[in-house]
């Protein structure tokens, strides 16, 4: 059809001097070169390899995002199967934001379900390295992630590509959300890997009650008093700032007594007794201390609100999109 409609072209370029002729005889000539391949292809198979190249380049082009790359998603929003996206820059509004990318090995394709597997365990950790300020994450803001199909997988689509993006797939994020080691300086970055480390004690807290399991709940509170100490310790340690010395001083302190706290909840031979020292112990936990700290290092100062489970709002709209 290409090397037809340029060859028309050529002819009624002629008989009425518009432009275009360049463009005409590169159509003719490209269609020619394809319509060859595809000759020697059916009567020979020499130009699989080609094709094969071909698709593999195409597909890599389309998908070929990178940590810290934004995109959007052509259509009206981000729905659950996306064919293409276009990269654009972080600066402006964008439907995505790439926070990892995860690498898959093998010959096979895994199936559906273990790569929606991986997806979720790996992504969900990788966004700590991207964004070390949970803080700053806005809330309307989730964890996705695109993964590849029995058929892309065929095509060289071996990654998965953890992203940020809007709860209502039609808004859009506006700036980089990236908050790691390339954006804050050395003092915020302390702050927030002693301040990461007790959280993610804190969110391995058993499904089980107390009343319904005292013991796990007994080693977990022993397990968050170990982890406050020790980054209690690492942050008095360290030289901080004029301006934020006093402000960190004042969290370390309450730290010391949350630590105190958690101790006795952990010990604790009954149930009451260890929900009193729990709720002194937690009440600790992002306080009015921690905002003054956080502000005196140009630290987002809004805490993250969470829901009944203790994940960050909005988590349950987490998913897995198709590539």
């Amino acid at each position: 059809m290409g090397l037809i409609l340029g060859i028309i072209a050529l002819v009624q370029i002629r008989r009425r001097g518009e432009r275009g002729r360049g463009m005409a005889i590169a159509g003719a000539v490209l269609s020619s070169v394809g319509l060859a391949l595809w000759v020697v292809s059916l009567s020979t198979n020499v130009a699989s390899d080609f094709w094969e190249g071909f698709k593999e380049g195409a597909v890599g082009s389309s998908f070929s995002l990178a940590k810290g790359d934004c995109f959007d998603v052509p259509g009206p929003d981000f729905d659950e199967n996306v064919y293409d996206v276009d990269e654009v820059p972080c600066t402006g509004e964008h439907e995505g934001e790439v926070f990892a990318v995860v690498p898959l090995s093998g010959g096979d394709f895994p199936g559906d379900d273990r790569v929606t597997d991986i997806a979720e365990d790996k992504c969900w950790t990788l966004q700590d390295a991207y964004v070390l300020d949970h803080w700053s994450l806005p809330p309307e803001v989730d964890v996705y992630y695109l993964t590849p199909t029995a058929e892309s997988w065929d095509w060289g689509d071996r990654e998965i590509t953890c992203v940020y993006s809007h709860t209502d797939g039609s808004a859009a994020l506006t700036g980089s959300l990236r908050a790691d080691a390339s954006t804050l300086d050395a003092d915020q970055v302390a702050f927030l890997e002693a301040m990461n480390a007790v959280d993610e004690v804190l969110y391995e807290e058993p499904e089980d009650y107390a009343e319904e399991d005292l013991l796990a709940n007994q080693v977990w509170a022993g397990e968050v008093a170990e982890a406050t100490d020790a980054q209690a310790e690492a942050l008095e340690a360290r030289t901080w700032p004029a301006a934020a010395r006093g402000p960190v001083a004042a969290l370390v302190k309450e730290m010391r007594k949350a630590g105190k706290e958690w101790t006795t909840a952990g010990t604790s031979p009954y149930v009451d007794e260890y929900y009193e020292h729990y709720d002194k112990a937690y009440a600790y936990v992002d306080g009015d201390t921690t905002v003054t700290a956080r502000e005196a290092l140009g630290l987002a100062t809004t805490p993250p609100a969470y829901d009944e489970e203790g994940e960050d709002s909005g988590s349950e709209d987490a998913g897995g999109l198709d590539v």
